[in-house]
């Protein structure tokens, strides 16, 4: 039997075509990749946290995660302090320039998302924020061990 497959309907496809542009347009507007957001994110009120805590928060992978921090300390953007209450441990925080980053970063992404959702009536935004969370809700359900 031969299944078929239209782009068009598949909301797998639609919903990675769309992250891809947002992440492009991001891109562009701050001159880096998006990798550092999830960390901006996580550390923007000028707390610190652990390598460890920063994947959970972020939900990548830790290689991801060493990668994106090791890439964000040669930029300047933070800096990693030992940890007192675990010697083999850093805490990390945004530097100053970090900091400005971040808030640059979050300013393109107001813009971004402005954009995408011009496309949208002002009424369907809600309802359009609401079915994007529930499937993410359903998406992590899905991950979940058994």
């Amino acid at each position: 039997m031969h299944m078929s497959y239209e782009r068009e309907t598949s909301a797998g496809y639609l919903t990675n075509w769309a992250a891809r542009l947002f992440a492009r347009s991001l891109e562009r507007r701050i001159g880096t990749g998006s990798g550092p957001m999830p960390v901006f994110f996580a550390l923007q009120d000028g707390s610190t946290m652990t390598q460890k805590e920063l994947v959970q928060v972020a939900a990548v992978e830790q290689p991801t995660m060493a990668n994106t921090l090791n890439r964000m300390e040669r930029d300047g953007l933070i800096v990693r302090t030992p940890d007192p209450d675990d010697r083999r441990s850093a805490r990390i925080a945004l530097t100053p320039l970090g900091l400005e980053r971040a808030e640059a970063a979050f300013r393109a992404a107001v813009e971004v998302n402005d954009i995408a959702t011009s496309a949208l009536r002002p009424e369907e935004r809600p309802a359009f924020h609401d079915m994007l969370r529930r499937v993410v809700s359903a998406l992590e359900r899905d991950g979940e061990p058994d």
